[in-house]
């Protein structure tokens, strides 16, 4: 099992792409085709081989034959943090990022990147640095148009941040307890004591 199995060919990136978007959902083969725009054989091919390797499962039901996620696959999590910077808010924070400001770290709970229920006080996203606020509020709104869900964000300063963290500040230590995908900046720099 390698990340060749994976990574070689457009249809089966397209695919990677829809599933992880949306980790909780599942598939039939004809939305597949039409959220892909490629040819039927070429996603029944991609799908029997990410069977195969065990990243996906199936399911006939009626006339139709379900695909999802096995998240108990060896790569899940690795492929989850892939995809979370490459589609969606993490590919337009990444892709805007000298228009947002200077920022040094940028984080999703695990629960907004697997799009799992959250409560009404999780903080979906944490965006840490010198942040031009209207660009950023751009961005998650137009997301959330995109999603028809509310994104709770929270945006420090650098300086901010770093008083909070050294001064142990329950709301934050709340936020760097739970699961978390980096978007940009390394995970130690983000949760290390000063």
């Amino acid at each position: 099992m390698n990340l060749g199995d994976l990574l070689i060919s457009k249809v089966r990136v397209k695919l990677l792409e829809i599933f992880f978007a949306d980790p909780q959902e599942l598939f039939f083969v004809r939305d597949l085709v039409r959220k892909t725009g490629e040819e039927i054989n070429a996603v029944r091919r991609e799908l029997a081989h990410l069977e195969l390797v065990g990243l996906l499962k199936k399911e006939p039901r009626g006339n139709r034959l379900y695909y999802w996620l096995n998240k108990n696959y060896s790569f899940y999590p690795e492929l989850l943090r892939m995809i979370a910077k490459s589609v969606g808010l993490g590919a337009e924070i990444i892709k805007n990022r000298q228009r947002i400001g200077r920022i040094s770290q940028v984080m999703f709970s695990g629960k907004f990147a697997k799009k799992e229920e959250r409560g009404t006080e999780d903080v979906d996203a944490l965006v840490v640095g010198e942040v031009v606020l209207p660009e950023l509020a751009a961005l998650i709104k137009a997301e959330e148009e995109k999603s028809g869900k509310e994104i709770n964000y929270t945006v420090m300063s650098s300086e901010e941040f770093l008083f909070r963290k050294r001064r142990r500040d329950p709301f934050l230590l709340r936020i760097l307890e739970g699961e978390r995908i980096m978007i940009i900046g390394e995970e130690e720099a983000l949760v290390k004591v000063a």
